[in-house]
């Protein structure tokens, strides 16, 4: 009997810290949003490794609920640009904020 119930406790102590291993992190409301914030960050990031006119290695990429956050340096007011291009042109982004410096 005492075998069983530690055993108990012990299976019951594992779900509840499997279950709240899945918590929801940086503010979002579910675990699906971080999600497709995690898939929005990954085809931008992938979309400049793809493109010649931005340096994807210069570029940080966050995205919170929708918004994407680009941040680094960039050669010229081109890259800049276009680094902003790409990113509000991936599904599922609602707005870009773009803080590249151009390097002088």
């Amino acid at each position: 009997m005492f075998i069983r119930t530690t055993l108990t406790a012990i299976v019951t102590a594992v779900a509840l810290l499997t279950a709240t291993g899945c918590a929801v992190t940086r503010g979002q409301e579910t675990v699906g949003a971080y999600v497709d914030d995690t898939t929005i960050t990954t085809q931008v990031k992938a979309r400049y490794v793809e493109s010649r006119d931005v340096a994807a290695t210069s570029i940080r990429v966050e995205t919170l609920n929708g918004t994407v956050m680009i941040s680094g340096f960039a050669k010229n007011a081109m890259e800049k640009s276009e680094a902003e291009r790409i990113a509000r042109n991936v599904n599922g982004v609602r707005s870009v904020r773009n803080d590249i410096v151009v390097r002088p």
